[in-house]
């Protein structure tokens, strides 16, 4: 059996066709152009899927992972930021399966890179799992006796919103001190720009400069591997899954700061399995396959 798994980014669009090992038979990528709103961002996956499917036309499904809450029942955008203009409301499923005459499924992005970390990645084997990916903002997902937790608003495992530092940082959600104004790799540049009153143009210098023995670097990189110590700490109390999944951007530069992370875990005598996600960018498109393939 053949899918299509989609993954909606804010700057691409990524898609793959796999079989039902999961073997990859076909990818592509276009621009999303979030900024030009819907339309535009579903004309360009159709542009996508149009592709995939002129080389499989053998195709039995779609599946697709986005950013924002997901209905999981009727496919439809619960809520978005305004990193998707319009997105809000959009009723993907329906204007999917409309256009193509499959069945289509949409989850949350942070849902379909678990998922996909789980068949095919770091999670492989395990049946109760939590991830937090690391990027631009912080997301998460949790998996519980092999199925995802998506909670009664369909906003289950948003570990980026719950509250890290009472009355911190103040985030674009609202409120202030949350996990994302803290963990997410733009937090860290930010942090790390108001310490040493240099401005980074990304994590790479970040790192670079730690690795330089640059001090004041190395004090924000400390307390950034303190603070996810503490997140780990309490999915791992919370939840007590089998293993803590951390994906996204920042997982790139873990030979870095990952040292930095045990040692914090080691102080809160921490013994949790936690690791690196294994499937980069890909986890998303991969895990949509697999949530289409096994509704099919």
């Amino acid at each position: 059996m053949k899918v299509i798994g989609i993954d909606i980014g804010g700057t691409s669009i990524k898609g793959i066709v796999v079989d039902g090992s999961g073997q990859l038979l076909e990818q592509g990528k276009t621009a999303t152009e979030a900024s030009q709103g819907k339309e535009r961002i579903l004309g360009n996956m159709k542009l996508l899927v149009d592709d995939l499917l002129a080389k499989h036309g053998d195709v039995q499904g779609i599946g697709i992972g986005t950013a924002g809450r997901v209905n999981v029942q009727t496919g439809e955008i619960v809520y978005a930021t305004d990193n998707l203009p319009g997105w809000q409301g959009a009723p993907v499923k329906e204007i999917m399966e409309a256009a193509y005459r499959l069945p289509v499924f949409v989850d949350n992005d942070a849902n379909t890179a678990l998922a996909g970390e789980a068949w095919l990645g770091a999670g492989k084997g395990l049946r109760d799992l939590s991830m937090l990916t690391l990027g631009t903002g912080v997301g998460g997902a949790n998996m519980i006796g092999g199925d995802l937790y998506r909670g009664a608003h369909w906003n289950g495992g948003e570990w980026g919103h719950t509250v890290l530092v009472p009355g911190g940082r103040p985030c674009n959600c609202g409120l202030n001190g949350c996990i994302e104004q803290y963990l997410s790799g733009s937090a860290l540049v930010k942090l790390a720009s108001e310490a040493t009153g240099q401005a980074y143009a990304s994590g790479v210098g970040v790192m670079d400069d730690h690795l330089k023995g640059k001090p004041l670097v190395t004090k924000v990189l400390k307390q950034f591997a303190a603070h996810l110590a503490v997140v780990i700490h309490n999915l791992h109390n919370g939840l007590n899954p089998e293993a803590i999944l951390i994906g996204g951007g920042l997982v790139d530069s873990r030979a870095i700061w990952w040292p930095l992370l045990l040692e914090a875990m080691d102080g809160m005598r921490l013994r949790a399995d936690v690791r690196p996600a294994l499937l980069g960018n890909e986890a998303g498109a991969i895990g949509a396959a697999r949530l289409i393939a096994d509704r099919l």
